[in-house]
């Protein structure tokens, strides 16, 4: 097998004063047509995750209330996992090709976490129309947009 290498190519920016996602200058250029997208995909590393005892994890204990007493991590968005690789589809605000900048509404990723790639989202390769989901979530939003007026709190055990 040969080896993995995996680069950060930037970091987030979550705080007061902006979120976005701040480029190292030598991938800037990638930037070139992104803003003609309204969404991103950003694959991020849950740094928090990445120790021994997490990246052992394969089965969670009831994390949704309505959920199964256990899931298995591949079954889940959770960021404890082999390889905390976690994946946000996100609102682009603007982009700044020069700068290296991703302006974004939100992100649910901390501050200095490191940024391995951006994917733009594009409904007729990313968007499934009719997807299964499990019984206990068919409740849940069908889609980002109406997401944000959910109450998540409910749902979570964590």
């Amino acid at each position: 097998m040969n080896d993995i290498k995996i680069f950060s190519i930037g970091k987030i920016s979550n705080n007061d004063e902006m979120v976005c996602i701040k480029l190292d200058a030598k991938y800037s250029e990638g930037l070139k047509g992104l803003s003609e997208y309204s969404h991103v995909q950003v694959l991020w590393w849950a740094d928090g995750c990445d120790n021994e005892s997490d990246r052992s994890i394969l089965i969670e204990d009831k994390p949704y209330k309505k959920g199964p007493d256990k899931l298995g991590v591949f079954a889940l968005h959770s960021p404890e996992r082999p390889n905390p690789i976690a994946v946000s589809n996100v609102n682009i605000s603007y982009v700044d090709e020069k700068n290296g900048i991703v302006g974004l509404y939100y992100i649910d990723a901390f501050d200095g976490t490191n940024v391995l790639d951006l994917k733009p989202y594009v409904p007729s390769v990313d968007r499934v129309k009719n997807a299964k989901v499990p019984n206990w979530c068919s409740h849940w939003p069908k889609s980002y947009e109406e997401s944000g007026d959910f109450d998540w709190e409910s749902e979570f055990n964590f």
